[in-house]
């Protein structure tokens, strides 16, 4: 479980799109370290949700701390730099480069260093020392040579979670992680997420159950927007409205 200190705080959290109203007065909150799971059918408003925590909505009503201080009003890039990452349902990766030359740029986006765009990022000795240690420290090293068109898909998904990590994230929102992985591959990413340390705050939004109840700690139902079930996994398995709406009474 979480250390009892707050990472994330939700309050009366709404999100209006026109005469649609895709969230309606979420409130929740997140310790730090803590792996909660956010499920719903389709269109319950989970990936708004995400949205509203990176910054890329606005919200139309409520309010949104990090680690004590507000962000309700800060921009992506600054909610960013306070140590909040994202992954997304499709992989946002360079496909014509290679791993190695990924995490390189990844690095670089959070570097002091004033970068010279003709010179190669191989040349920055202190990021291509850094990349190797993540590769090595998360099992790609040996592919590190390799584009990343070439890749598996689950490796492609492994990748990009590095890649947020690599930034230094204390707050990791998945998005359907494991969409599309074969069951190798989903149990590969269980694996990694056990490693993760417990300084990482983890919310992920996934519709493979299983994987659901593997990893989560508490897990929330959110069903056309509005949040219907909030607790231990074996407590929302237990609720007959969640067993109603999500799971079809079983």
């Amino acid at each position: 479980m979480g250390t009892g200190l707050e990472a994330l705080t939700v309050k009366n959290l709404s999100k209006s799109f026109g005469g649609l109203r895709a969230l309606n007065d979420v409130s929740f909150s997140v310790e730090v370290g803590e792996r909660l799971a956010i499920i719903g059918p389709n269109g319950a408003g989970k990936t708004t949700l995400f949205q509203l925590i990176s910054g890329m909505l606005t919200l139309s009503e409520g309010a949104l701390s990090a680690f004590g201080r507000d962000i309700t009003k800060l921009s992506p890039y600054r909610r960013a730099a306070m140590g909040i990452g994202r992954t997304f349902q499709i992989t946002n990766l360079f496909l014509d480069l290679t791993v190695l030359e990924n995490v390189l740029l990844a690095l670089e986006a959070l570097d002091n260093t004033k970068f010279n765009l003709i010179r190669p990022l191989s040349s920055y000795k202190h990021l291509l020392r850094r990349a190797e240690e993540i590769l090595e420290q998360w099992g790609m090293h040996e592919r590190k040579d390799v584009p990343v068109s070439n890749l598996s898909y689950g490796e492609q998904r492994q990748l990009e979670i590095i890649l947020t990590l690599s930034q230094d994230r204390s707050i990791l929102l998945l998005d359907e992680p494991t969409s599309g992985l074969s069951l190798e591959e989903a149990k590969s990413f269980v694996a990694l997420i056990g490693n993760l340390s417990r300084d990482i705050t983890i919310l992920m939004i996934d519709h493979d159950i299983d994987i659901i109840f593997e990893i989560a700690e508490r897990v929330m139902v959110l069903h056309f927007g509005t949040v219907v079930a909030y607790g231990t996994p074996d407590e929302v398995k237990m609720n007959s409205q969640v067993q109603e709406i999500y799971m079809g009474g079983e």
